[in-house]
């Protein structure tokens, strides 16, 4: 079975939307870059919704220089984009996903294969985790305080108990913490 995988940027105080400029995609340590590849390894599949999918395709394919590896596997992954208005994904290995996007990801996790990692992608995110569908979360903690902007848990999610099951300190301050989630155990509360 396909694993979801929720890997997200993210600042010391919880915020995902970046409203400023603590991240770069193009400029990371070599430490940070090989812990992406070593988490590449185990994906076959990226979940984007329309304007994360739309931010990459028109970033990632135009970067004929990337040291970083991203755009070949990018290029390489399938990718499926939760979508209820494109109709031409425009970029190599990508599906629409046009169904109920909780019913067609939970038909997903349920084929064979690697993990499915989700990221950026705010309010995708937030229907994943309340439809208690996520597997694990991988969170790369930027050394700042944002103060504002969207956080990765919709206002109100309670998840009782995630499990550390790894953790690392890169040479540029950021941490990464991995959370084993035990799906079905979440629940919401308003």
């Amino acid at each position: 079975m396909t694993r979801l995988v929720i890997t997200q940027n993210i600042t010391v105080d919880g915020r995902v939307e970046m409203l400023g400029d603590w991240f770069d995609p193009a400029d990371q340590t070599p430490d940070v870059l090989e812990e992406l590849h070593r988490q590449d390894s185990t994906c076959d599949a990226v979940l984007l919704g329309r304007r994360t999918f739309e931010s990459f395709r028109g970033y990632w394919p135009a970067q004929t220089d990337d040291e970083t590896g991203v755009t070949n596997q990018l290029n390489q992954v399938a990718k499926y984009v939760a979508t209820s208005t494109l109709t031409d994904p425009g970029w190599v290995n990508s599906t629409i996903l046009t169904g109920d996007v909780i019913d067609e990801v939970g038909r997903i996790k349920q084929q064979p294969g690697r993990d499915m990692v989700a990221t950026g992608s705010i309010s995708l995110c937030h229907d994943l985790i309340a439809a208690g569908l996520v597997d694990e979360y991988r969170l790369f903690i930027y050394p700042v305080v944002q103060g504002r902007g969207r956080a990765l848990f919709p206002e109100g999610h309670e998840i009782p108990t995630l499990e550390l099951v790894d953790h690392l300190a890169f040479s540029n301050g950021v941490a990464c913490m991995r959370y084993q989630s035990h799906t079905g155990n979440s629940s919401a509360t308003t």
